[in-house]
């Protein structure tokens, strides 16, 4: 995982997640921590979630279909 694509994410604040007393015990693998009363989301997964789905997409469009 790239330091500037990590740094990016950070930026983005797309590491911040809910109230921690509104959270799905579900999130429970994808939760980093708690700073503030507000979970903080593990960017790691993030991006392996991130690198599915653009794995997923290109599949979908090499094959013919369309993403909307």
């Amino acid at each position: 995982m790239s330091s500037a694509l990590v740094r990016e994410l950070i930026d983005a604040g797309i590491h911040f997640g809910h109230r921690a007393s509104r959270w799905n015990p579900k999130m429970a693998p994808y939760i980093f921590g708690k700073r503030n009363s507000i979970h903080i989301i593990d960017i790691r997964e993030t991006v392996k979630g991130l690198l599915r789905a653009k794995k997923f997409v290109t599949a979908v469009v090499s094959s013919g279909q369309d993403v909307l």
